[in-house]
């Protein structure tokens, strides 16, 4: 059996260089110091907003430019972090800028607080006199909406100075799951040994057509899970209870409705993701299920066949290097400059491709204001992980673009349309893919990715929100969240969706413990959200060319100075009406009705 490589031992051009944030730990360290020998002139405005425009004006840049350079510290430690959070060093890293971070946020509280003291009216008179106010008008505009939920400015600053307390739930889930979580090795149908992590089950054996080493993979990966399972929901449930205190603190009527004023979505566009998807899915993914367990020869089809591949002799090994140049392809469609950022991104080492101890698992990509896109992805040689690298590319696309184009004030818009740019990268990879052949089997092959990106944003991750809508409605009643209520709610979901087409054992409902989104607010939901606005934006470039890529890219570099229907109107899409909703769902009716007449011809 070949154990995995610790992170010193990795290929160093399969990694990210983060010397391009800091050449060494002691720049880093030195960069900190600065930040914090900074904060007692940020403090020199205090009780000085009520001044005037320009003095509002000198404020607000002088904070603007000391956060870009907090979160570029916070970037570096993060990353390294991510890539090996075994590290006692990147430990202590991830430590020390959480203290910073905290400092930094409660030196800094006093700007909303005063801004919100000024009388009516006083901050829209300050933005007609000062043109420097012009970068912060929807920020400006933002904050006074908030104002029915502020609390005391002493209040606030201790909130704020409480920073890395309120991140610790998270920090603990990440800590428990990459650093101390162990799973047994598992042997094949050929009877090889093979070394088990969450980034091996979750990016490799989960999809293995070796069915043997699939379930016995699975059931290695579950047992581990078991043994944690109540610590990570009395972590879980912190960060719940964390959420439903500050909602009532702040007179929300909901957690629900407070996670999603920042998104400035409504409470009926969130619903509409979850029914109409959960309800009007459901039978076309049944079907699917159905037909793999056919065409897997399988007599039932468990939880953890799922994702098993339906054709996999079609299915060559793809390289690094291969995937790159057709994700270049497929994208040209957006332009040279969209173009040439997906080109400097895979030339200049902005992506971690390899698997070692400690790495965090999934996929992200990190772009902080004033530098460029970091992407961490284990890389697996199949498709799969080159439409995962498509999908992480689209974040960075987008926020290269929306860097260039806009203040840091402005720079990232609502997490509701957070996942739309990345999911379209992968739907113009497929089409792309389909457009150089006529081979059906090849079409076959590439209706199976696609189903695999709808899969991953409107099943796993809109199940993972029916979770968390259930755990924030129990929580409003004070009900307690322990590992046996997260697996019951959990199950219940799961078995609501797929009905009598998956058998559903135990270890299915201890899904709950492997995602990090339920410590990110209202995240789930925004896959299927972003998913949706770019099913239809690939039909619109399909049928229209460049007019639509242009009101695309326009989108893109609009960040965050428009609210989220605003910003896909500019697009062309109406997201507060339901029928974009229901032209997703049945386009992967479609595809499902494809695949099952490929496979009888």
């Amino acid at each position: 059996m070949k154990a995995r490589q610790t992170r010193e031992h990795v290929a160093v051009e399969q990694t990210w260089n983060l010397d391009d944030l800091f050449p060494s730990q002691e720049a880093w360290e030195n960069e900190l110091q600065e930040i914090l020998n900074h904060l007692p002139m940020l403090t020199e405005f205090k009780g000085t907003l009520h001044t005037g425009a320009e003095n509002l004006s000198a404020c607000l840049e002088a904070k603007e430019a000391i956060v870009v350079r907090a979160n570029l510290v916070a970037t570096y430690a993060s990353l390294r972090t991510s890539e090996d959070g075994t590290n006692p060093q990147n430990q202590a890293n991830s430590a020390r800028v959480g203290d910073a971070i905290s400092a930094l946020n409660a030196a800094l509280s006093f700007i909303p607080s005063e801004i919100l003291d000024l009388p009516k009216g006083v901050i829209e008179q300050y933005l007609q006199e000062e043109p420097g106010l012009e970068p912060f008008r929807k920020n400006l505009e933002d904050l006074l909406e908030t104002k029915p939920h502020r609390l005391s400015a002493e209040t606030e600053s201790a909130l704020a100075s409480l920073g890395e307390v309120f991140s610790a739930p998270y920090t603990i889930y990440q800590r428990g799951k990459l650093s101390d979580m162990t799973f047994a090795p598992v042997k094949d149908s050929n009877g090889i040994e093979h070394p088990v992590s969450f980034a091996l089950f979750e990016t490799d054996y989960e999809m293995s057509a070796d069915t043997e080493l699939r379930r016995a993979s699975y059931q290695s990966f579950s047992k581990t899970l078991a043994t944690y399972q109540n610590s990570f929901a009395a972590v879980y449930a912190t960060e719940v209870k964390k959420q439903t205190v500050l909602s009532r603190l702040r007179g929300y009527e909901s957690v629900t409705q407070m996670l999603l004023q920042p998104q400035q979505v409504s409470l009926e566009m969130y619903h509409n993701i979850l029914d109409i998807i959960g309800t009007e899915l459901a039978p076309h993914m049944r079907r699917y299920a159905k037909l793999k367990a056919k065409e897997l020869g399988l007599e039932k089809l468990m939880f953890c066949d799922l994702k098993a591949p339906l054709d996999p002799e079609f299915s060559p090994p793809v390289t690094i290097e291969e995937a790159g140049k057709t994700i270049k392809a497929a994208l040209k469609v957006m332009g040279p400059e969209y173009a040439e950022i997906m080109e400097t991104a895979l030339d200049n080492r902005w992506i971690d491709y390899v698997d070692n101890v400690g790495k965090s698992t999934g996929a992200f990509c990190s772009t902080p204001y004033s530098n460029h896109s970091y992407i961490l992805i284990t890389w697996s040689g199949n498709m799969r992980s080159a439409f995962t690298l498509a999908h992480e590319l689209g974040h960075a696309g987008h926020f290269m673009l929306a860097g260039r184009n806009q203040a840091y004030a402005n720079f990232r818009p609502s997490m509701y349309c957070i996942e739309a740019p990345s999911t379209l990268n992968e739907l113009l990879l497929a089409q792309h893919i389909v457009e150089q052949s006529d081979d059906p089997r090849l079409k076959r092959w590439v209706i199976l990715q696609l189903l695999n990106t709808y899969y991953h944003n409107f099943v796993t991750h809109q199940l993972e929100a029916q979770l968390q809508r259930k755990v924030y409605e129990a929580a409003q009643r004070d009900v307690p969240i322990t590992a046996k209520k997260l697996a019951e709610w959990k199950g219940e979901v799961l078995a609501a969706f797929w009905g009598d087409a998956v058998e559903l054992d135990e270890e299915a409902s201890l899904t709950w413990m492997r995602q990090p989104h339920y410590y990110m607010g209202l995240y789930p939901y925004t896959y299927a959200a972003g998913l949706t606005a770019s099913t239809a934006m690939a039909a619109k470039i399909r049928e229209e060319g460049q007019p639509a890529v242009d009101r695309w890219l326009d989108v893109l570099k609009a960040g965050g100075t428009l609210k989220p229907l605003e910003l896909m109107k500019l697009a062309g899409l109406d997201m507060s009406d339901p029928q974009p909703i229901r032209d997703a769902v049945a386009y992967v009716g479609s595809l499902v009705t494809e695949l099952e007449q490929l496979f009888e011809a």
